[in-house]
Parts: C-alpha cells; sequence; structure tokens
C-alpha cells in the first residue's frame, strides 16, 4: 500500500533486476508522478495496484534503466514528462527541462531541484520539503553511492554533500535496492561503528523477510554510511588519509567499492 505524507502518497515497488519504481500522487488534485521509468510494465500494474492515473514523469538522469518506460508511457498516458536540462538530449521523450535551483511542481507539492552530477554529468534529485522527502535517483544510496561514471570524485563528493545537508529526518528513495551489499562493504571500511553495524544487522533481517531496505533518512546515513563519513577518524586511520581533504578521502572509498 502507499506510503502516507500529509496529502502526499508514494508507492515504492520493485522492477527490473535491482531497481525501485516509486510513483508519487498528490491526493488533492489526483496528479501522479513516476519517478523515473525504469520499465512500462511494471509502472503500469502498480498504477493498477493504486488506482492512480499517471501524468508526469520525473526523470533523474539519462541511462536507459531510468528511461527505457519513458516513451510507451508517454504514448499510453499522455503524460509529460520532466528531466534534468544538463542532458536534455538524452532523455526519450521529454517535455520540460529543469537544472538545479528550480522548483518543480506536482499540484499542490512542490521540490526543490538540486544539480547532483557525478554519476551522470547533468543527473538531478529532488527535494519536497513539506513532505519531508528526497527522491535522489543513483547519487546516493542506503550505506552507499552510485558510481562515478561521467563525473570525478570531487564532483560526486561535493553532490552528496549536498544531500546530506538536507534535514535529518528527510526521507530519500533511490534507484536500486543495493543496501545488502553495500552493507557487507561498509564494514570493511568502518567495522566498528555501532550505527552501521545495527543498520546491517536490520538489513539482513529486511532482505531474508523479502522487504525492501528503502526508504531510509539522512540521519542515518551520516551515522552509518561510509561514503558520507571521510572526516571519520577511523575512516581515515583505516585507509590511512589522515590530513587528507573529504573529496579525496571520499574517492578512496569509492575506488574500493568499484574493486570490491
Amino acid at each position: 500500500m502507499p506510503t502516507s505524507m500529509p496529502g502526499l502518497q508514494i508507492y515504492q515497488f520493485p522492477c527490473r533486476s535491482d531497481n525501485f519504481g516509486v510513483l508519487i500522487h498528490d491526493a488533492a488534485t489526483g496528479l501522479t508522478a513516476s519517478i523515473d521509468a525504469p520499465e512500462a510494465a511494471a509502472i503500469h500494474k502498480a498504477l493498477s495496484d493504486t488506482g492512480w492515473k499517471l501524468t508526469h514523469i520525473f526523470t533523474t538522469h539519462h541511462h536507459a534503466d531510468h528511461t527505457d518506460g519513458n516513451l510507451e508511457l508517454k504514448s499510453q498516458t499522455g503524460c509529460v514528462i520532466v528531466g534534468p536540462g544538463g542532458e536534455s538530449a538524452k532523455i526519450p521523450g521529454i517535455d520540460s527541462a529543469v537544472v538545479g535551483g528550480d522548483t518543480l511542481s506536482l499540484g499542490s507539492w512542490q521540490a526543490k531541484v538540486f544539480d547532483t552530477p557525478g554519476h551522470t554529468l547533468g543527473h538531478i534529485s529532488l527535494w519536497f520539503e513539506a513532505a519531508k522527502v528526497a527522491f535522489v535517483g543513483d547519487t546516493l544510496f542506503s550505506l552507499g553511492c552510485g558510481r562515478i561514471i561521467e563525473g570525478d570524485p570531487q564532483m560526486m563528493w561535493k553532490s552528496l554533500s549536498t544531500l546530506a545537508a538536507l534535514p535529518a529526518d528527510t526521507a530519500f528513495y533511490c534507484g536500486h535496492e543495493y543496501t545488502e551489499a553495500n552493507a557487507r562493504f561498509a564494514l570493511t571500511i568502518e567495522p566498528d561503528n555501532p550505527a552501521l553495524q545495527a543498520r546491517a544487522a536490520e538489513v539482513t533481517a529486511l532482505r531474508a523477510a523479502g522487504k525492501p531496505t528503502l526508504p531510509s533518512t539522512i540521519g542515518a546515513e551520516l551515522a552509518a554510511n561510509p561514503f558520507l563519513r571521510p572526516g571519520s577518524p577511523e575512516i581515515r586511520k583505516r585507509l590511512g588519509m589522515e590530513g587528507k581533504p573529504d573529496w579525496q578521502v571520499f574517492g578512496e572509498i569509492r575506488e574500493r567499492k568499484n574493486k570490491s
């Protein structure tokens, strides 16, 4: 069933091999947006399950596992596709482009758009402040972060820092169910962190029960996610990077994850 915010409803569902789809619904106006469109069939099923009518797709970045459903859904529903201006030419069916600092609306709900490049150069994230929720695509994962494909570590660290500065009680939804694997890696970086140990145990239990590990909160990630914790003395000592800037420590963690 959808998660109820004050007037904003959110429905998360698995699709493809490890993606999440998310629908958001403004109860006052009946408008419904899909956050990305990984797979048209799964989104149609989610719409059927909720009884909602798709009116928008809000795209975070151009990768196919986030846009494959765009054209089919648009042809079948007439939905409006909004995506990042920095890579609008790569977004199938895009109608409107937004960039960091813009405001994006769904009925009475407004989202602030953040530029969060690194995974891709034009990646955006959306923060619905009044609902205390953010949609971050493949920039931030629970206990992890997106692979740096088009950007560089300094760019990605700046993007993560933008998200980390959101209120601690902000719930965030991301594009993939990677948390269990992320937890295993995170424990190699900061094994004595009690918040990480507790989250890892929680994640194991959730996945064993067939339940999602998301959404998480910014506060929980600040306490347990090593990619947001390059200032940790334990991490710096373990990596032999005392005195280095945060972005370089972050970059070393990301490189180790790439090889894990």
